[in-house]
């Protein structure tokens, strides 16, 4: 078995007279892409804050086998941390950014990160406020990826950026920056957007974990079924932990470890997609 890169032992996490984590236990393995997706005030944010030592907290943890708590300056060396990829400092020139990134981080590589931005429009001299949005991510992603960090923990990235650049920034860390040696962990409020890229995922709701599985599983355990007219009594003792009404007096029901060929009988069926379990999670009991 591997090492987890993140070990979690019944986290808590007090704010005056809420609790943001709560007995908060999970793992996180060398080489995922891991979603941590939850409504606003789950604990996401706060759980982020924890693994990077940036808050006091009680219960157990480990990242990259260290103590955020007491090691965090030796573990910020092989950790990486972004907030979000449209915002640097508008008077900053490109090589000021690269010049920069280069005292502040050890494992960053400037050479690599400038052999990431040839071909493209941004020349040295460049300052962010002459920048598109667009170039601002292409500067932004670069500096990223030129980072040897084990591990990278984006919260919310691409927050304000449309669908194009968000899109953009995905596919580019997927395919330039990601590999078996290095681990992702995300959260984000555009949960369809990330869905394909993921490789686990893990809903938060009121300080504790919901739901915690590879993405592979969710077509095995979950499924969801656009039941037929006079059969939704029938679909109803099956207990489904979710049910919407479509047009046309048409609905739709959501199972969890129900038999296939009877849920096969009832109507047609599909594989939920990650926003609609979200929902389904976020409004029925722990899973």
């Amino acid at each position: 078995m591997t090492t987890p890169v993140i070990e979690a032992r019944g986290l808590r996490k007090a704010y005056k007279n809420k609790l943001a984590l709560d007995n908060t236990t999970f793992d996180i393995l060398s080489g995922r892409i891991v979603g941590l997706i939850g409504p606003n005030g789950a604990g996401k944010t706060t759980a982020l804050k924890a693994i990077l030592g940036l808050i006091p907290f009680d219960g157990e943890l480990k990242v990259l086998g260290k103590d955020p708590r007491s090691q965090r300056d030796e573990l910020m060396n092989d950790v990486c941390f972004i907030a979000d990829v449209a915002v640097l400092p508008r008077w900053i020139t490109v090589a000021q950014a690269i010049e920069f990134v280069a005292g502040v981080h050890p494992r960053f590589d400037a050479g690599k990160c400038r052999r990431f931005l040839e071909g493209t429009q941004l020349k040295p001299g460049l300052k962010v406020r002459e920048m598109s949005k667009g170039m601002i991510v292409q500067l932004h992603l670069a500096l990223v990826m030129a980072i040897d960090a084990r591990l990278l923990v984006l919260d919310e990235p691409t927050l304000g950026l449309d669908i194009l650049y968000r899109k953009q920034f995905y596919q580019r860390l997927l395919e330039d920056y990601f590999d078996e040696d290095k681990t992702i962990l995300v959260t984000t409020h555009q949960v369809e957007e990330i869905e394909h890229i993921l490789t686990d995922v893990m809903f938060i709701r009121d300080g504790k974990i919901a739901l915690n599985t590879p993405m592979e599983s969710l077509g095995e355990r979950y499924t969801e079924v656009l039941v037929d007219a006079g059969k939704q009594d029938a679909a109803r003792a099956l207990q489904p932990i979710d049910e919407r009404a479509l047009p046309f007096g048409k609905t739709v029901m959501m199972f969890d470890g129900a038999d296939r060929a009877r849920l096969g009988a009832l109507g047609e069926t599909r594989t939920p997609g990650l926003a609609d379990l979200f929902v389904a999670t976020m409004k029925g009991t722990y899973a």
